[in-house]
């Protein structure tokens, strides 16, 4: 049966006993005009024709043959993968089964009889079956196998099968093309031939076996222009990054190699850098023959394979949002490419595949290339994949994949072309596999044979793509042995000369390739306060919108009953709770012009029932957006409930910023702990980027903390993890106590030259805590205090208690409760970047207190102590300095409610209790 039924023409989707009408109706459109009907209603009708003469007509007879070669046809489309020639190894299989002629009852007989071609595109209507097979083999079997008929779409395959049966689309390939696919293929090769010899030993992570990627990408690059596309994002982990660097980017060589001799001094690169085959870099390529330009962006990445994946996803979602590319997102595309063993085997490739569709994260679809080297480090496919190709994950998201010969460079540049026009045309994800392999193990020190002693005799002997590709041109009279010298002469004697002038000379400061959007954002941090106070006239203008219902919208009346209240107190300068402070803060930020993006699981509702972001019709489900109705001119607010993942999600958002520095971007965890998920994506960019790749990012981690008796992973954020990551003012970290706080916290981020990624230990239970308000004067006069000290403290206390969070209200209530007059509270708000400044000046007001008191209401191991203790000893060095709070645990809290009270009530009596106390 054909593979272009489709849901309104295929035999088996309908009933026909129950549609006779329909079937007339069909069969009459079959007479008149055969050819608007699908390929398996004409065999149907035709057979059905014929049914009328007995068995032993001829017409009958023929009708089914040409039934098995409809048969045949679908199988080549469906398997004819199974037998391509993809291997440059040689490890290729015979004719699969279900492409044998006796499958279908068909003979060699048969092969010069003709027979309708039904949809092959390209071919004439009827054709011997010689030809046909012909057809077929040449698509679908020879350097070029593909995937395609799990897709779902009649129109996507249809497309695909008029791009690829006709032959000539890829065999018609011009003379200068292939020229130029040579001196492609000779600037890979001889590159790293170069970089072998002159810095033996030294890690380069080479592209050599699969050097057909630089024609490849070199081809994406020059095609995009042609379809309007502006900026190819790039993300690809380390093997053959130098060379994309060098011959696709255009990284000086002279650069290159001077990272080889270590020249780059910290002046010149900025912070602590990374190595060479783990940086970004931007060109902007122009168009050969228009001189159009089209940007083309490698993103940084580190060794953590497939971790740069959603970054991309998230820069590219950035970038089209500024060129107003949201309804299309055709003028920029991601561009991934990926190893074998990584692909197959890294969880964030089917989150970020997941991503690709939804609508607050997808980028239009991304054209996805794997180097398949057809091992791992040192482990083979049998026991890096319980699939047959390493790219079936693909197939989650009906993503046609072709898999190809590496060593056939022209088969490898057309497929590429054609998944670049396939995502321009269908806005979906799609996949090259190019099968080739790796020269040398998993680095250039290592020794492959050691575990694949009979994979590398293989490769040991096997000719370079660019040797193999200069006898295919000088077969057919293309190209002169000369010729293909010359070009390798040249190219060697520029990159002496580069390298030459490394050795030479002390190399430039490496231009920074990201710095439109971000002049005047590179100040270094400072503690001055930012200007964050709102107008009460504004501030009443955003609380009416986000508290008046539109004309014949249904809210739900749980949330349309809290509105007119929370509109009065903002109107009659009363109090607000921490999610109206919130929404106050963007509603304020999008009124001055900043954008606002807040994702997460759950996030528009927000996990706790709080924040109500966006609201839901109750007979409709239409969706309303308070904060997008406060007046004209402002900025939009979008916010989206995100797939049920951590790293993919944490990791798009980041890459947002990367690309869009002038908008508040937050991402929320459901619970703190569940961030847990996201870690590499927090080590590997979030706190390190800056030190290594001079990025800066000003996202916000929402991150719920606080221990309420809900056991381990409802309680902690691992609030110590983000602390003991914090060095050179490379991230914000925050456990806040009041609205107000919040509110300036949040509006800082945008009102200061500089950016810096905030973590809030976000609250729980101080969502609705009665204590835990802020009045509006503090949100229309007040700023972010790093420190807040005790309104309320007595004239001379003894004691200083420091904590941070929800246990202040705890420590509070005791205090009163008990009738306590010696100790003062001092919450710390920011711990990092630390204020010293600020607790000088608390240590100068407090210099009665014999004793300082750290209280945390996590075990002694989490929590803020570890970071706190020596910068206390520092500062009350003259004070007996000690802790309260929980001992330290394997587990982040007791499941038990009954244990987690008791606990919960010694530590703020011990925060109080004199040393003979303590000692009884």
């Amino acid at each position: 049966m054909s593979e272009d039924r489709s849901p309104d023409q295929g035999i088996s989707s309908l009933p026909i006993a129950h549609n006779a009408e329909y079937l007339d109706e069909l069969y009459e459109q079959w007479r008149h005009d055969p050819s608007q009907l699908g390929y398996d209603w004409q065999s149907f009708f035709r057979g059905f024709e014929l049914a009328k003469c007995p068995r032993t007509c001829k017409a009958a007879a023929e009708a089914k043959l040409q039934s098995k070669v409809a048969s045949l046809i679908y199988a080549y489309r469906d398997q004819g993968h199974m037998m391509a020639d993809l291997d440059p190894l040689g490890n290729n299989l015979d004719l699969h089964p279900d492409l044998q002629l006796d499958r279908y009852e068909l003979a060699d007989k048969d092969l010069e009889r003709v027979f309708d071609t039904g949809h092959i595109s390209g071919a004439p209507q009827r054709a011997p079956l010689k030809e046909i097979l012909a057809i077929l083999r040449d698509t679908y079997c020879r350097s070029v196998g593909v995937e395609y008929l799990h897709i779902q779409d009649v129109e996507q395959r249809r497309w695909l099968q008029a791009e690829m049966e006709p032959v000539r689309n890829r065999s018609e390939i011009s003379r200068e093309k292939k020229l130029e696919i040579l001196e492609l293929l000779t600037d890979a090769e001889v590159f790293e031939n170069f970089v072998g010899k002159r810095y033996p030993g030294q890690k380069r992570f080479s592209l050599e076996g699969a050097e057909s990627l630089i024609p490849a990408m070199h081809s994406l690059v020059h095609l995009a222009p042609e379809l309007e596309i502006d900026e190819i994002v790039v993300g690809m982990a380390h093997r053959g990054r130098l060379n994309v660097l060098a011959n696709i980017l255009d990284k000086p060589y002279a650069m290159v190699f001077s990272e080889f001799e270590g020249n780059f001094l910290p002046e010149t690169v900025g912070g602590d850098g990374d190595v060479k085959y783990h940086k970004g870099y931007s060109a902007t390529h122009r168009h050969h023959e228009t001189g159009t330009p089209v940007r083309v962006t490698l993103t940084s990445n580190p060794s953590h394979l497939e971790a740069v994946d959603p970054v991309v996803e998230g820069r590219v979602r950035a970038k089209q949002r500024q060129k107003n590319d949201t309804a299309e997102r055709k003028k920029v595309v991601p561009f991934l490419i990926h190893g074998d063993a990584a692909f197959a085997g890294q969880g964030l490739v089917a989150e970020t595949f997941n991503l690709s569709q939804l609508d607050g994260y997808c980028t239009g679809g991304t054209v996805h290339l794997v180097v398949n080297n057809q091992i791992g480090f040192t482990t083979s496919p049998r026991d890096a994949r319980s699939t047959q190709y390493s790219t079936d994950v693909a197939k989650m998201v009906e993503a046609p994949i072709f898999h190809v010969n590496g060593d056939d460079p022209e088969a490898v540049v057309y497929v590429t072309e054609l998944a670049l026009k396939y995502r321009h045309a269908f806005g979906r994800d799609v996949v090259v596999d190019m099968i080739c392999y790796r020269r040398h193990g998993h680095n250039e020190g290592d020794e492959p044979a050691f575990t694949q002693p009979l994979l590398y005799k293989k490769i040991k002997d096997r000719p370079s793509v660019r040797r193999l590709y200069i006898d295919r041109l000088m077969e057919c009279c293309e190209l002169t042995r000369d010729k293909a010298e010359g070009l390798s002469n040249e190219f060697q004697t520029r990159l002496q000369k580069a390298f030459e002038s490394a050795k030479e000379k002390q190399p430039a400061i490496e231009p920074n390739r990201f710095e439109v959007k971000w002049q005047g954002l590179d100040t270094p941090y400072s503690h001055v306060p930012a200007k964050t106070a709102v107008d009460r006239d504004a501030l009443i203008e955003v609380a009416r919108a986000l508290n008046t219902v539109p004309e014949g919208f249904r809210l739900n009346p749980k949330v349309a009953r809290t509105l007119p209240d929370r509109f009065k107190n903002v109107d009659e300068g009363e109090t607000v709770d921490w999610a109206h402070a919130e929404l106050l803060a963007f509603g304020t930020l999008l009124r001055e012009g900043f954008p606002v993006r807040l994702s997460g699981q759950d996030s528009a509702r927000g996990t706790f029932s709080h924040r109500h972001a966006q609201w839901h019709d109750m007979e409709t489900d239409e969706d309303y957006l308070p904060l997008n109705h406060i007046g004209d001119g402002q900025a939009r607010f979008c916010v989206h409930n995100s797939l049920l993942s951590e790293a993919a999600v944490l990791g798009f958002e980041y890459g947002y910023t990367l690309s869009e520095p002038d908008m508040l971007v937050l991402w929320e965890a459901q619970f703190g702990d569940f961030a847990n998920g996201a870690q590499v994506i927090i080590d590997q960019f979030i706190v390190s980027s800056q030190s290594k790749w001079q990025r800066v990012s000003g996202l916000v981690m929402l991150l719920p903390h606080g221990y309420e008796g809900q056991g381990p992973e409802h309680s902690n954020a691992y609030l110590e993890r983000y602390l003991m990551a914090c060095a050179e003012d490379n991230i914000q970290v925050c456990n806040l106590t009041t609205p107000a706080q919040y509110f300036h916290a949040l509006r800082r981020q945008l009102h200061r030259s500089l950016r810096r990624p905030l973590i809030v230990m976000a609250p729980k239970s101080l969502l609705r805590h009665p204590p835990a308000r802020s009045t509006v004067d503090d949100l229309v006069n007040g700023r972010f205090e790093e420190v807040i000290d005790d309104s309320a403290a007595p004239s001379d206390p003894k004691r200083l208690v420091l904590c941070s969070g929800k246990v202040f209200y705890n420590l509070v209530h005791h205090r009163e409760k008990e009738g306590i007059d010696d100790a003062a509270i001092v919450r710390i708000e920011q711990f990092y970047p630390f204020s010293k400044k600020k607790l000088l000046a608390i240590r100068e007001k407090y210099s009665g207190v014999s004793e300082v008191v750290w209280v945390q209401e996590e075990p002694k191991n989490r929590g803020g102590w570890s970071f706190m203790f020596p910068r206390l000893v520092e500062l009350f060095a003259d004070r007996a300095i000690r802790y309260s709070g929980r001992t330290a645990m394997a587990s982040p809290a007791t499941g038990s409610l009954r244990i987690h009270k008791r606990n919960q009530q010694r530590l703020v009596e011990e925060a109080f209790a004199s040393k003979q106390a303590r000692r009884s």
